[in-house]
């Protein structure tokens, strides 16, 4: 299972195979033909109050992964199994906004998918 992760603001490249944006709101300034998305995952994205909760902070990351694990594992399965078979088939790339390319949601929804907890 390939899965990688890149912003958005990032040139897309023919190597991302499947690009899944998995942010709730779509980014500012980017065009959807900018984004070269293949898929929209917004039922993926943190919710409201767990992403302001974390505000990014990473002395926060740890509970912010446990918080996001336990809204994963109550979201639409179909969505997560589209996911993984992308990534076993073409490869995987997750598309985020955020700044921090360390603490972000894309990072641990890969975690979750690879089965890191």
């Amino acid at each position: 299972m390939t899965i990688a992760i890149k912003r958005i603001y990032d040139p897309a490249e023919p190597a991302d195979g499947y690009r899944a944006l998995v942010d709730g709101m779509w980014p500012r300034g980017v065009s959807k033909e900018k984004a070269a998305v293949d898929g929209w995952y917004r039922e993926l994205a943190p919710s409201r109050e767990l992403r302001r909760w974390f505000g990014h902070d990473p002395a926060r990351w740890r509970e912010f992964r446990q918080r996001y694990f336990g809204e994963l594992a109550a979201a639409e399965p179909e969505s997560l199994e589209t996911l993984r078979r992308h990534a076993r088939e073409s490869g995987l790339t997750l598309v985020f906004a955020a700044r921090d390319r360390e603490h972000n949601n894309a990072v641990a929804l890969r975690d979750y998918l690879e089965g890191r907890r």
